[in-house]
């Protein structure tokens, strides 16, 4: 396993740049160090999981890249734009134009459809403004992601891997930078986790996405690109994952 937290395994350009990123957060008088110094990058289009022990500060770090808190000292670097250094109405715009969430509870609308979820996810997050969104990128990320005929259906005609794949359609329908998901398989059982792992591969295959996924599950990290170990706050090593299922 490399020591290098920072590697890049091909000559793209890093589309999210962590730089000695740390986060403490009080509790009490005392504070607790969550991150301790986080050096990273991510190129544009990799597939990278980040593991480690609960508590390690895996979900701080995904919370800090996505802009949901910010850090007690360090810089998160998204696609050349300082997260950072930004006001909390630029962070938000930024957030809408190139980050994607997908968490544990599928957080969908109760009473709207599948596309309804979508076109709001396209009104909410598109930079556009139209209104409208994008008729032929729905009907494709849907397609990619076997929900073409659920078009219709709200969430509680669903099941819970359908549901996660309408997330993961939201998340990703307006064509964000980087998709960031959180233990996205958590509530599912194995098959279903089958079904949204294969369809997170195919997003990183078809459209090239960036997928950055924090688990604990070595299961789960055999899909993805590189393997990025945690521990006590710190990146404690960065391995190619070349035994990937594909």
């Amino acid at each position: 396993m490399e020591s290098a937290s920072h590697m890049i395994t091909d000559q793209k350009p890093p589309i999210l740049q962590t730089l000695d990123l740390s986060m403490t957060y009080k509790i009490g008088k005392v504070g607790v160090a969550a991150l301790r110094g986080v050096t990273l990058d991510v190129a544009a289009g990799e597939y990278v999981v980040i593991m480690g022990p609960s508590g390690c500060g895996k979900s701080t770090l995904l919370h800090l890249i996505g802009g949901l808190l910010t850090p007690t000292a360090g810089r998160v670097i998204i696609d050349g734009e300082d997260l950072t250094a930004m006001s909390d109405a630029r962070r938000t715009d930024l957030r809408r134009r190139k980050i994607g969430f997908v968490f544990q509870r599928f957080n969908l609308f109760p009473t709207l459809t599948t596309e309804g979820n979508l076109k709001l996810a396209e009104r909410i997050y598109s930079h556009t403004g139209n209104g409208h969104g994008d008729a032929d990128r729905r009907r494709q990320v849907l397609k990619l992601l076997k929900l073409e005929t659920k078009l219709h259906h709200k969430p509680l005609e669903l099941s819970g891997g359908e549901q996660q794949r309408v997330a993961i359609a939201r998340a990703v329908i307006n064509r964000p930078a980087i998709l960031l998901a959180d233990e996205p398989t958590g509530n599912l059982d194995s098959e279903n986790s089958q079904i949204v792992l294969d369809m997170l591969k195919e997003l990183s295959i078809e459209f090239g996405q960036t997928i950055v996924m924090i688990t604990h599950n070595p299961e789960v990290a055999q899909r993805a690109g590189r393997v990025i170990q945690m521990r006590d706050g710190a990146v404690v090593g960065s391995s190619v994952n070349a035994g990937r299922i594909i």
